[in-house]
């Protein structure tokens, strides 16, 4: 069976270039950005890219180049992979044309916050692939950047089974399912056992770990969103400050790839989000089989 996707007219177009040098940048962005620029019923085109690329654009452009949006791609990807889920969705209903229609070029931060740890990459990898799920409504056609002077050949491959048109494209679900297999360490043996995760506790000892009262509040109440998944059976506390985690066991069997995901109607972030609030507060939000019908959620908090 073909692991190609199948694609429905108007559905979302997502591309990969992998250049080596600045012109072959140049060579895979110009044609694709004139591309944005002549296409019927779209706005202009957005390039969320490094910013000597820019540069590069806007010297090769000329007058063109106020035809563009240009933002430097460490003003967009600023957290984590589902932070850039909601600041894509929320890009697009503001700003795209009928149906999602917009070309955006986009490069990942892979020098920064998204690039500095394998664990970090393969979270990345994981939007990547269910990129191809939660835009696939819209008509939105990307173009995403890795440049092998920063991104590293693993990375790459890794992001080519993501990209429908590199011929190695995997399903989302397969992607995710393998990046899911990967074992998290174990908790600590002197990890912090609570019955249950009320919100003040969680509060009170993520402050004593040395949690500021914003932070604390915030990770408390990721905790009692993702808690809203099934009832708690378990939860342990272990971590110092930024690093602080918190692992549930639900009383329910999680299989949705896309759980968390998938932005809410209002792009607010507000309690009673469930999964996506927690995506959202949290560096990292794992959900794994933890059998018997029951899903290990933890949660890292920064």
């Amino acid at each position: 069976m073909s692991n190609q996707p199948v694609r429905t007219p108007g559905s979302f177009d997502h591309r990969m270039a992998a250049p080596a040098t600045d012109d072959a940048f140049l060579a895979a962005a110009l044609p694709f950005l004139e591309e944005g620029l002549t296409a019927p019923d779209e706005p202009p085109p957005v390039a969320i890219v490094a910013p000597a690329k820019l540069d590069l654009l806007r010297d090769a452009l000329g007058p063109d180049a106020e035809k563009i949006g240009l933002v430097p791609h460490t003003d967009w990807y600023t957290g984590s992979a589902a932070n850039a889920v909601a600041r894509a969705a929320g890009h697009l209903a503001a700003h795209a044309g009928p149906g999602g229609r917009l070309h955006l070029l986009m490069e990942p931060v892979w020098n920064g916050r998204a690039g500095r740890s394998p664990r970090e990459s393969a979270e990345w990898i994981r939007y990547e692939a269910l990129a191809n799920l939660l835009f696939a409504p819209t008509a939105t056609t990307a173009l995403c950047v890795y440049d092998t002077r920063t991104a590293g050949f693993a990375l790459i491959e890794a992001a080519r089974r993501a990209h429908p048109d590199t011929g190695v494209y995997e399903q989302p679900a397969r992607l995710a399912a393998e990046l899911d297999a990967v074992p998290l360490p174990p908790p600590p043996s002197d990890a912090h056992r609570l019955t249950e995760p009320a919100p003040d506790a969680v509060r009170a000892w993520a402050a004593g770990r040395g949690l500021g009262a914003a932070d604390a509040e915030l990770f408390a109440t990721a905790v009692t969103e993702a808690a809203s998944l099934g009832p708690v059976t378990g939860a342990l506390l272990w971590g110092e400050a930024s690093g602080c985690v918190c692992e549930l066991t639900v009383a329910r069997r999680v299989d949705d790839p896309l759980a968390g995901f998938v932005p809410p109607p209002t792009p607010d972030l507000a309690p009673g989000q469930g999964l996506w609030f927690a995506r959202q507060v949290c560096a990292y939000v794992d959900l794994r089989d933890a059998g018997g019908g029951s899903t290990s959620v933890r949660l890292q908090y920064g």
